[in-house]
């Protein structure tokens, strides 16, 4: 069992460290990805290497697709060769499942990939989320949401949560809870506060060409 995660210069960390960990103790094969091999930066400068390119990539079981820096969110979204979300398109139509952490919602968006489907996303970036007018916002902010095989997350720890979902669908509630229990997951935070709402979208130039954006 594997899943494919492509990443990109000025991803949250969290986004792919988190869930990949997870995916790891489930004893579930992670496929970093990138256009190219090589080294990839994450938001605020820590680097890792990629060993496989989009061009290697192999069938997945599930697609991840984490968010990042609103400057490079803009950048692939508006890509003119469109290198990251041909490649969200082209795994798209075979990979079983389709996920997205954060703001990993607007580049499935952007692909069209969420079209018809409800779903949600950071906080700060549900105002961008609704410029795609086939794109049905889930309202509360809710850790994950699933509709049929696409799955997605609120902010950046959402993550965890939403990767013990993702090994609870593949490969069953036993195995996740293993996992729970090997990662000590059992969130209690020492501070407590509300979401609050947002009105504009932190991405730039927005909305993207071919969205709507509602009146």
């Amino acid at each position: 069992m594997i899943i494919g995660i492509p990443v990109y210069d000025d991803v949250d960390m969290l986004d792919v460290a988190g869930p990949h960990e997870m995916f790891r103790w489930a004893d579930i094969e992670v496929d970093l990805l990138a256009a190219r091999r090589g080294m990839v930066q994450f938001r605020d400068g820590f680097e890792f290497r990629v060993e496989r390119s989009f061009a290697r990539a192999r069938q997945y079981d599930a697609l991840w697709v984490p968010g990042g820096d609103p400057k490079a969110l803009s950048r692939l979204i508006h890509d003119p060769d469109c290198r990251y979300l041909d490649f969200l398109k082209q795994q798209a139509v075979k990979t079983p499942l389709v996920a997205s952490v954060c703001e990993g919602a607007l580049l499935l968006a952007a692909a069209g990939l969420l079209d018809g489907y409800s779903a949600t996303t950071h906080w700060a970036f549900i105002p961008c989320l609704k410029a795609y007018k086939h794109v049905k916002v889930v309202k509360g902010h809710p850790r994950f949401h699933l509709d049929r095989d696409r799955l997605t997350g609120g902010g950046i720890s959402s993550g965890l949560d939403e990767a013990l979902k993702m090994i609870k669908m593949l490969k069953g509630g036993k195995v996740a809870r293993s996992v729970q229990q090997t990662t000590q997951y059992y969130p209690d935070p020492p501070v407590h506060s509300k979401i609050p709402a947002a009105k504009t979208c932190p991405v730039p130039p927005w909305p993207p060409i071919g969205t709507q954006a509602p009146p």
